[in-house]
């Protein structure tokens, strides 16, 4: 794979390790995208507003990092001459619902969800990219091709896995972790223009590119045929769960536990202040009866 070399003035020189991964299975059975490529791609800058994004006591918030690389993005392919949709444009929350009924909305569209990578593990790095069907395959082989080729980073591979975002789209549909925040070096790329629209400009290529993806039949030809991306392998992670909803699970059950709470409080509050007025009208109207 071709290697760009990306050099930062605020990061100086690195040494990208790559860390050890489950075996990739061979791709199968694909369907193949439409020989007329889609002209219109909604962008998804995940998290938004009040949901920050990656984990607790995260100094780089996701959120920003994300609409970041989209408002580039979205540049970059307008410029090649596509529609552009956006599912939020500014620091907003926008439920999961919504965003794949935006993506659905239009038909023979692909959906690209942009995100930045998490963990505990301060030393975790590198690129993913995530698809569910399989004719989203094709989309995720390109942009991962270009994006973990062009990145001064770690190749973590391309992962299936059911997230809500991509399982629940009727289009070509791609989740892309652009490295990990919570690593002290990509971080400081990610805060870095440069190094955003770099990803921008390799994310855009691999959408203009899906095209030129190579079926299992031809993946022997590969060498004769320079102008034929690959095919990538995958890991199958569908038996993990979308981290999105158990987040939203617990934010509506801590909801209604708050809520049910501020009920009882004000229940109790409200029963309290009934036996004040009552003893209060009980006491009044004592010396009333005893006039009478």
């Amino acid at each position: 794979m071709r290697r760009f070399v990306f050099t930062l003035a605020l990061a100086g020189s690195f040494i990208a390790t790559a860390t050890p991964a489950p075996r990739p299975q061979t791709p199968t059975a694909v369907i193949p995208e439409n020989s007329q490529p889609s002209t219109v791609v909604v962008i998804d800058a995940g998290h938004g507003g009040f949901d920050r994004g990656g984990i607790p006591r995260q100094l780089v918030q996701e959120k920003t990092m994300n609409l970041d690389v989209a408002q580039r993005l979205k540049a970059v392919l307008t410029a090649y001459g596509y529609r552009v949709v956006m599912t939020r444009d500014s620091d907003v929350f926008v439920p999961l619902g919504t965003r794949v009924a935006i993506a659905n909305s239009y038909r023979d569209a692909i959906f690209v969800c942009i995100h930045f990578n998490a963990a505990p593990r301060r030393s975790a790095n590198g690129i993913e990219t995530y698809f569910y069907s399989s004719q989203s395959l094709p989309l995720a082989s390109a942009i991962h091709y270009y994006v973990a080729g062009g990145a001064p980073t770690p190749n973590r591979g391309v992962r299936r896995r059911g997230f809500y975002v991509l399982r629940k789209t009727t289009i070509p549909a791609v989740l892309v972790e652009c490295g990990f925040l919570t690593n002290a070096t990509e971080a400081n790329y990610a805060q870095s223009s440069a190094y955003q629209q770099k990803l921008a400009e390799e994310i855009g290529r691999g959408i203009r590119e899906r095209s030129l993806v190579a079926s299992t039949s031809t993946a022997n030809r590969l060498a004769a045929n320079n102008t034929t991306v690959p095919l990538q392998p995958f890991i199958d992670q569908t038996h993990y769960r979308d981290p999105d909803l158990v987040r939203s699970k617990h934010r509506k059950r801590s909801s209604k536990s708050s809520s049910k709470s501020t009920s009882a409080t004000r229940k109790h509050s409200s029963d309290s202040d009934s036996e004040k007025r009552s003893s209060t009208r009980k006491k009044k109207s004592a010396p009333a009866q005893t006039e009478n």
